[in-house]
């Protein structure tokens, strides 16, 4: 991310609808970003990091 639109966190359904994975995969698969605890039940992801593991599994060819 650029200074100009600094990194922000997203939550499950936004994680879901980035990377076509429902909630179960987007816990159990070992190399996906980890989530950030925001508060006692709710946790969010940071969005470049999504994303650059989106790209990540596009240029590999391996499908979701």
């Amino acid at each position: 991310m650029t200074p100009a639109h600094p990194d922000r966190l997203i939550r499950l359904p936004t994680v879901c609808e980035l990377t076509a994975l429902g909630k179960s995969s987007v816990y159990s698969i070992p190399d996906f970003p980890k989530r950030v605890t925001l508060s006692r039940r709710a946790v969010g992801w940071r969005l470049s990091e999504v994303l650059a593991w989106i790209e990540s599994r596009s240029a590999v060819g391996v499908k979701s």
